[in-house]
């Protein structure tokens, strides 16, 4: 049993995402390409697998590219879908008078947003193949095969039946779309296999089913005494109860289904997250960042107040004023996602690594290279979509 290790400091993360947001806000967003490459190489380095570190050789400039090509495919596909939507008599209003007009703005919306839906799960699909296309150890490349429309209406599917069966086929779900991509995963000529069922899946789903049954019961409350009083305290305990069973079924879920993987039919793995550490950190987390951010933003509106108070005449601060103002505030926006990542996201992939362990790790010694994969558009929808901000 071999198992995994994450070496990253915090202080480390933290300078170098801040250095990078800092980067991205001077360059208009232009860097943030870079700065996510940047962000990937160093995680990468830092996981280590019997003493081999994963390496990332992703770049900046194919993911800009990419992004390019995804956004002039992106517009001229809304802008099919808008003209239908004319042809058909819809259209957006900016400020709906009527009833009818609210009703035919919120179809609009919701069609649009559904035609989306499709291109998020392609967009879901080929960042998975990119990252794995640029990710080697020991030499060796990862991989996926091209099959992202596949997903799509696998998933699509999928989605439409946990609706209908009200959330009870969710592990259904869950299994068959992550079996789908792992089938069609590999690490060099080796093949990963996603074992085990759906219904393996089902203990995770416990407390999801709880929280159900309380606001059942608030819901039964509520109609039996007409007193929203009454119905409140269960309902604020059926969501908090969900919030957790969430939390509980992604990391019980994960640690099912990662322990069901093998490589090769050799090679398996032994994961062990515990669901009270992610949320501790999460909770942890989210205070430290919380207070650091706090008081990052209160230094940056009495910076703002000190720079612009001054300059404010008339008619306002002025152009130059504003600019003082945008930069500080983006400014302190990058020290706010660099504690992100430094106190919640590095802390989740350090337990997840150190949670794993690799069964029979020496039949990777027989695992031969695989074929240079291009990686398509290198995240580009994932990115166009606001989907490809996740490391």
């Amino acid at each position: 049993m071999t198992k995994v290790f994450y070496t990253g400091q915090r202080g480390a993360l933290f300078g170098l995402a801040f250095k990078t947001a800092l980067l991205t806000v001077l360059t208009l967003g232009i860097y943030r390409f870079w700065a996510k490459t940047r962000i990937r190489r160093y995680v990468w380095s830092s996981v280590s697998i019997d003493g081999d570190r994963l390496e990332y050789t992703g770049t900046g400039l194919e993911k800009f590219l990419g992004f390019l090509v995804a956004v002039v495919i992106l517009a001229i596909y809304l802008g099919i879908v808008q003209l239908l939507l004319f042809y058909f008599g819809l259209h957006f209003v900016a400020e709906p008078e009527t009833g009818e007009e609210a009703l035919m703005q919120a179809a609009v919306i919701y069609i649009t947003l559904l035609a989306v839906l499709p291109l998020m799960l392609f967009a879901t699909y080929r960042a998975r193949r990119y990252i794995l296309a640029r990710t080697r150890l020991r030499g060796i490349r990862f991989g996926m095969d091209a099959a992202a429309w596949g997903y799509v209406w696998r998933a699509i599917l999928h989605y439409l039946l946990t609706a209908v069966t009200l959330g009870i086929l969710l592990p259904r779900q869950t299994y068959w779309l992550e079996k789908y991509k792992t089938d069609r995963s590999y690490y060099g000529d080796a093949r990963f296999e996603q074992g085990g069922r759906w219904t393996g899946l089902y203990p995770a789903m416990i407390h999801l089913l709880i929280a159900v049954l309380i606001l059942g019961a608030g819901i039964a409350v509520l109609a039996l005494t007409e007193d929203p009083a009454r119905a409140v305290p269960l309902a604020a305990l059926g969501y908090g109860w969900g919030a957790f069973g969430w939390v509980f079924y992604a990391v019980r879920g994960r640690r099912y289904l990662d322990s069901m993987k093998t490589l090769d039919g050799r090679v398996g793995f032994d994961a062990r997250p515990r669901v009270g550490r992610v949320i501790a950190i999460y909770l942890l987390g989210s205070l430290a960042v919380g207070l650091a951010g706090g008081a990052v933003f209160a230094v940056a509106s009495g910076a703002t107040a000190m720079a612009v108070g001054p300059m404010a005449g008339p008619g306002g601060t002025g152009p130059v004023g504003i600019v003082i103002v945008a930069l500080l505030y983006l400014g302190a926006f990058s020290v706010f996602g660099a504690l992100v990542l430094a106190f919640i996201t590095q802390p989740l992939i350090a337990h997840f690594c150190e949670t794993l362990s690799i069964l029979d790790a020496g039949a990777l010694a027989d695992v031969r290279q695989r074929a240079y994969d291009k990686g398509g558009d290198a995240e580009g929808f994932a990115d166009a979509l606001d989907i490809g901000g996740a490391i």
